[in-house]
C-alpha cells in the first residue's frame, strides 16, 4: 500500500538524515554559545560612555539586553529587521514584563515625543513597565512626562554606572567563588612531609563536601595554585 511504501521510504532515510541532524544541532548550539560569550565580553569591554557610544546600534541593543540578563532577567531580544512597536527587548522577571527601548544618540537629545509613543506601547501590552535607554541624554519635557509613570529613564551617564556596577559585580562573584573553593576544604597545621608536585608541605584536611564529607586526606598547602592529593 502506498503508506507502507511511505514509512519504508522514511525508515531507509533515517540513517542517512540522523548525521546531516546531529550536525545542524552541533552547529546550532556553537553558534549559541559563541553568540552568548561574544555578548559577555561586549559588557565586559566597556570602559566609559565613549566606548558605549561607538557602538552600532545592534551591539547597543545588545549590551542592554545583557546588562538585564546578568540581574538575573529573562531577556527576550527582537532581531527583525522592521520596527516591533519601539520595542527592542522585552525583560521578563517575577511574572512581570517590562519593555525595553534603546537609542544609541550620541548628538541629539531624546524628546518626549519617543516617551509618549512608548508609553502608548506599554499600555497596548499591558506591561509592567517601560525602560528607555539611551547614550545620550533626555530634554526636560521627556523628564517631566514621564516623571508620574511607570516609565524608566536610562541616559548615558546612569547607562555607564549601570555597566560599571554590572561588571565589578561580576568580578565580586568570582572572587567569592574562588574563597568558597578555598573555604571547602579545612587546612590543618600539622606537617605531613612535602608535596611531590611543587615541594611545598603537605598538611592534614578535612573533605567539607562530596561523598568523602568529613575524611581526613592529606593535600598541598600551596592549593588552589597546586590541586596535589596525597593517596
Amino acid at each position: 500500500s502506498i503508506e507502507n511504501i511511505f514509512i519504508q521510504s522514511v525508515l531507509k532515510a533515517v540513517p542517512i538524515v540522523t548525521p546531516v541532524l546531529s550536525i545542524v544541532i552541533l552547529i546550532a548550539a556553537a553558534m549559541s554559545g559563541f553568540n552568548s560569550w561574544r555578548k559577555r565580553k561586549l559588557l565586559d569591554n566597556q570602559v566609559n560612555i565613549q566606548t558605549i557610544q561607538s557602538l552600532s546600534w545592534r551591539e547597543f541593543e545588545e549590551l542592554v539586553a545583557e546588562s538585564y540578563r546578568r540581574q538575573g532577567y529573562t531577556v527576550i531580544e527582537n532581531h527583525r529587521a522592521g520596527a516591533d512597536g519601539g520595542i527592542d527587548v522585552r525583560l521578563i522577571k517575577d511574572n512581570k514584563t517590562h519593555l525595553v527601548q534603546c537609542k544609541n544618540w550620541k548628538t541629539r537629545k531624546v524628546g518626549v515625543k519617543v516617551i509618549r509613543e512608548m508609553y502608548g506601547v506599554q499600555i497596548s501590552e499591558k506591561a509592567s513597565s517601560a525602560i528607555i535607554i539611551i547614550s545620550g541624554t533626555f530634554t526636560q519635557e521627556a523628564k517631566n512626562f514621564a516623571a508620574n509613570k511607570t516609565i524608566d529613564l536610562i541616559d548615558g551617564l546612569k547607562l555607564e554606572q549601570l555597566i560599571s556596577n554590572i561588571q565589578n559585580n561580576s568580578i565580586d562573584s568570582r572572587f567569592k567563588q574562588t574563597l568558597t573553593r578555598e573555604a571547602a576544604i579545612h587546612i590543618s597545621e600539622s606537617d605531613s612531609g612535602s608535596c611531590p608536585r611543587c615541594g611545598s608541605k603537605l598538611v592534614s584536611r578535612t573533605a567539607k563536601r562530596g561523598i568523602n564529607v568529613g575524611n581526613q586526606f592529606l593535600g598541598c598547602s600551596s592549593y588552589p595554585k597546586c590541586s596535589y592529593i596525597g593517596k
